[in-house]
């Protein structure tokens, strides 16, 4: 039996996609840095153009700068 369900979806603004395409065309190098959870960052960055499925996608998630230093 299902008691209840919820769902939120962050939109992007329109036009996002188009802005980063020619944002990268000029040669301007992006960089994400967020907060939010490694899943939702990937679906915003594929979402919205800055990623895809060519690139090595470099994720930090460690939390001292010794565990960084490593990982990176």
């Amino acid at each position: 039996m299902l008691v209840g369900s919820t769902a939120i979806e962050d939109k992007l603004q329109d036009e996002v996609p188009e802005v980063i395409k020619d944002i990268k065309a000029a040669g301007i190098k992006l960089w994400v840095l967020t907060g939010d959870k490694i899943e939702t960052a990937m679906n915003i960055g594929f979402s919205s153009q800055l990623l895809d499925n060519e690139m090595e996608i470099f994720v930090i998630d460690k939390v001292s700068t010794k565990q960084i230093y490593k990982q990176i």
